[in-house]
């Protein structure tokens, strides 16, 4: 239900999935397996029914005959999904590299894991694996590669499954045909030599030594995208102390089943650049191998002069200012379990910062009905909750009155989840101001997302400026916080970027070192981002008109003109945060239409329009592939995806595409394909990043299907009633 259709496999590890509770705290959203006498005197909720794949009982609804009925029906659903807190809870999966680094840092430093993970992580990689060849790819609709199935293998035997179980065994094979685990991309090759699986010198360079350099220089890491450096930071501060756990009999045993010949035969410094082709998506430029070339050999003395002890000293300072700034939440859970083992070498096992990270990493798990995933981040609860709002209030059915408890709660987390500091260390973690951002997940994390913060405020303002039954939670003066961030954001292209400015020259991804993605070295301009900036600023300057008029004025002819310029020739824009085409080609719409562009006076809508319907399929829907964002084409899918088709009847619709023929075939396939107690069944994923690896968004079967239908019901049914 939350992911493509679960085969189980005919050994289980399942828990007792009648004992798993989801709690919340503060936007937090964790999972916990909980006693028997606790699981009596605490049935389960909806909520925890609906994402286990258990029995949800939930009524009937009379079959709708309009769009607005559809959208109520869908809603009437989606609310039994709505926390205490206010907000939409959900499943972030989709990428299988982020597991392993959990799973290895725990081994590593002999901690044990929380009752039930073991068990519901194995069933999920045994549920995960690829039905023909058994191995793991860079996401779950991905096919097998080294990096997938490498460090999956290495999982299901640090957590006790045999060698010679057949899922170990199909698997294995596969590694092998692939070549071994030699042909893993660099971040693979980090993880297994910090377990002591591979060897250190298997692997390219990763300096401290660059956090000593002075700021000035275009290449200081402190001008990467902040998702690329925070993961580097951990990552040379533990290449440069070579940290490696003891050997066990299992990691020897390992070491002689990962790899096509014996382990002390390998020739491990003609690895450094061998990376399976089933894995490079980004491969080498010359540059860069030029450049390691270079560093492997200053490599060779440098550890042996004091640079190397003051340098893992920087690193580390950065490391801190990571934890410290976010609650040791981290960015994503790279980086986190990164830190966690950073701060078991530098501290102790005993130190308070190890046992933060301990503590904290159950945020990032989450239940399924076919076991334990690793989110992407901590959860994407703002994200859904602010896009679902605007879909609700823009059908009517906010004003309704069966629906007023659900929009009060939803701007109590609003109100809540706005970030209401800047960050402890935000000089020194080279951090740019939050106060008064919204981050994409929750306030702890911390992290001001450009789109977060605007579509948050979009919310607001509708809820506290266009409902009379809501009182007003946010004060102007904190509107005006998150203003002032998006206002600061934009770049001199007149765009917007993701969690900062542009810091570096594009140049800099000529030393891409991560193989399996792309455009990952500096942050980048996005028409999704750029549209929800240009709305939000629109809503305020609605609602608030005089303050920093001119500035906001010009921020909106800059980000609209920067939206222009990206469209392709074909009359598409291409898509960096979901899949793809119709994705990015919904925000453009967006952003144009706000400004009074339609079909009739503008030629960019009138291309856009005439792309998506040439994608109009024979049952009125729309189905594009995760493969049209690793190929920069538009990609088919096999099949109509009821989440495209919402993005492309919006898009359509915003610029009041005139034919209304094709907007009606749309929304009949979405009608069609509701259930009857008013939900959607799960699709194929619709997310994506780094160009190379998709992630799920289940939420927005629900949040887009109502928005659509809304938007429908208010430009063709209700027009028709009224005449």
């Amino acid at each position: 239900m939350t992911g493509s259709t679960i085969v189980h496999t005919t050994t289980h590890y399942a828990t007792d999935r009648t004992r798993w509770r989801l709690r919340f705290n503060q936007g937090r959203q964790t999972w916990h397996y909980v006693s028997e006498e606790e699981s009596k005197a605490n049935p389960q909720t909806d909520i925890e029914k609906y994402w286990l794949d258990l029995k949800l009982d939930a009524p009937e609804l009379p079959k709708a005959t309009t769009a607005l009925e559809s959208a109520r029906n869908a809603f009437e659903f989606f609310k039994r999904l709505q926390n205490e807190e206010g907000f939409w809870a959900g499943e972030y999966g989709g990428p299988m590299f982020l597991i392993p680094g959990l799973v290895i840092a725990y081994y590593s430093t002999s901690t044990k894991l929380p009752d039930g993970w073991s068990e519901e992580i194995i069933q999920y990689l045994f549920n995960r694996a690829d039905k023909q060849d058994g191995g793991w790819g860079l996401h779950i609709e991905g096919h097998s590669t080294v990096f997938g199935t490498a460090l999956n293998y290495i999982v299901l035997r640090l957590l006790g499954v045999d060698a010679e179980h057949p899922v170990c065994v199909k698997a294995r094979g596969t590694l092998h045909k692939l070549g071994g685990a030699t042909g893993s991309p660099s971040w693979g090759k980090f993880w297994m030599a910090t377990l002591g699986v591979y060897d250190w010198d298997g692997m390219n360079p990763v300096p401290p030594e660059l956090w000593l350099l002075p700021h000035f220089l275009p290449f200081h890491p402190a001008r990467y995208w902040c998702h690329t450096r925070n993961v580097y930071i951990p990552m040379s501060y533990l290449y440069g102390r070579r940290a490696t756990a003891p050997l066990t009999d299992l990691t020897r045993q390992l070491r002689q089943e990962l790899y096509t010949q014996p382990y002390e035969s390998i020739n491990w410094s003609q690895q450094r650049n061998n990376i399976c082709k089933a894995d490079e998506y980004y491969p080498h430029t010359k540059f860069l191998n030029f450049l390691n070339s270079g560093l492997a050999i200053v490599e060779m003395f440098t550890p042996r002069v004091g640079l190397r002890a003051q340098a893992l000293k920087a690193a580390y300072a950065q490391v801190k200012y990571e934890d410290e700034n976010t609650h040791y939440l981290d960015i994503g859970p790279v980086n986190k379990c990164m830190n966690m083992l950073a701060a078991f070498y530098e501290e102790g096992k005993d130190s308070e910062a190890f046992k933060k990270h301990v503590d904290n990493n159950i945020d990032f798990m989450w239940m399924s009905g076919g076991g334990m995933m690793m989110n992407g981040t901590n959860g994407s609860q703002l994200w859904d909750t602010a896009l679902l709002i605007q879909g609700v209030m823009e059908s009517g059915l906010a004003h309704e009155p069966q629906n007023h408890e659900a929009m009060k709660k939803a701007l109590l987390f609003l109100d809540d989840c706005q970030i209401k500091r800047n960050p402890p260390f935000m000089k020194e973690g080279w951090r740019d101001r939050t106060l008064g951002s919204w981050p994409f997940s929750n306030r702890f994390q911390g992290y001001t997302v450009s789109d977060c913060t605007a579509e948050g405020l979009k919310a607001v303002l509708l809820l506290q400026g266009k409902l009379d039954y809501t009182e007003e939670r946010i004060p102007l003066e904190r509107l005006k916080q998150a203003v002032d961030i998006v206002l600061d954001m934009q770049n001199k292209s007149g765009g917007f970027a993701s969690y900062e400015s542009v810091r570096g020259p594009a140049w800099l991804e000529w030393i891409n070192p991560a193989e399996v993605f792309g455009n990952i070295m500096i942050e980048y301009c996005y028409p999704e981002c750029s549209t929800a900036c240009v709305l939000g600023l629109t809503y305020f300057r609605e609602q608030h008109p005089d303050y920093r008029r001119d500035e906001i004025d010009a921020t909106i002819t800059r980000a609209v003109k920067y939206i222009h310029s990206v469209q392709r020739e074909d009359g598409s824009w291409y898509g960096s945060w979901a899949i793809c085409f119709t994705y990015a080609t919904m925000f453009a719409c967006e952003s144009l239409s706000s400004v009074g562009l339609s079909y009739d006076n503008s030629e960019a809508l009138r291309k856009a329009c005439q792309f998506l319907l040439s994608k109009q399929r024979e049952d009125g829907g729309w189905g594009e592939s995760y493969k049209s964002c690793e190929q920069h084409r538009y990609v088919e899918h096999e099949n109509s995806q009821v989440v495209q088709t919402a993005w492309a009847l919006m898009a359509l619709m915003a610029a009041k595409c005139p034919d209304h023929t094709a907007i009606e075939r749309g929304i009949k396939l979405i009608m069609g394909r509701q259930q009857k107690d008013g939900q959607w069944k799960q699709e194929a994923i619709e997310g994506i990043f780094n160009h190379s690896c998709s992630i799920s968004y289940p939420n927005y079967k629900h949040i887009f299907t109502i928005w659509a239908l809304g938007r429908y019901a208010n430009m063709y049914e209700r027009k028709t009633k009224q005449n």
